[in-house]
C-alpha cells in the first residue's frame, strides 16, 4: 500500500518532534555580549581618594535603606549617589534642591559626605552646610580604614 501511495504522488509525512535551539542560542549569545558590555557602565561611580582614619565601622543592622552620600571630588565638584541626577556635578543651590527631594521621599535617611583627601576642606564644609540647609539632621564623614601593619 505504501508503494501505491507513492506512485500517486502522495507521500506520507511524519510530524517533526524536535525543537531547533540554534536561534535560541544565537539570541542568548547576543544578550550575553550586551550585558558584558553594559554591566561595567552601570557600576561606575565618582572616583574619590578617601582619607584614612581609625574609626568604628557602622552597624549594618541599623541601616535600613541605602544612605544618602554627597561626594566631593578632588576637583571640588559635588554629586549625590541617589535620585535622577546620580553622579552628576551639582552646584550649591542645585545640590540643596536635589537633597530636599530625596529627604522628602525618605525621611530619616542617613546622610554622609565622602570627600577626596586632596580637596580643600572648605568644599567638604560646603557639602555639609548644603546637607544641613536641605534638612539633614545629622551628617557623617566617610573615611577608609588605614592599612594594617603586617607582623
Amino acid at each position: 500500500m505504501a508503494e501505491l501511495s507513492r506512485r500517486n504522488g502522495r507521500r506520507s509525512r511524519r510530524s517533526m518532534s524536535q525543537i531547533n535551539v540554534v536561534p535560541f542560542i544565537d539570541v542568548m549569545l547576543v544578550l550575553l555580549i550586551i550585558f558584558m558590555i553594559t554591566a561595567p557602565m552601570l557600576q561606575q561611580g565618582v572616583e574619590v581618594e578617601l582619607p584614612q582614619a581609625q574609626a568604628e565601622t557602622l552597624d549594618t543592622e541599623q541601616r535600613v535603606a541605602e544612605p544618602l552620600v554627597v561626594t566631593v571630588t578632588g576637583a571640588g565638584a559635588m554629586s549625590v549617589n541617589q535620585g535622577q541626577r546620580v553622579n552628576e556635578p551639582l552646584a550649591g543651590p542645585e545640590l540643596i534642591e536635589v537633597v530636599q527631594e530625596l529627604l522628602a521621599a525618605q525621611p530619616g535617611i542617613q546622610t554622609y559626605v565622602r570627600g577626596d583627601r586632596n580637596v580643600d576642606y572648605g568644599r567638604v564644609m560646603d557639602a555639609m552646610v548644603a546637607l544641613q540647609r536641605a534638612g539633614a539632621g545629622r551628617v557623617g564623614l566617610l573615611t577608609e580604614p588605614p592599612p594594617r601593619a603586617e607582623n
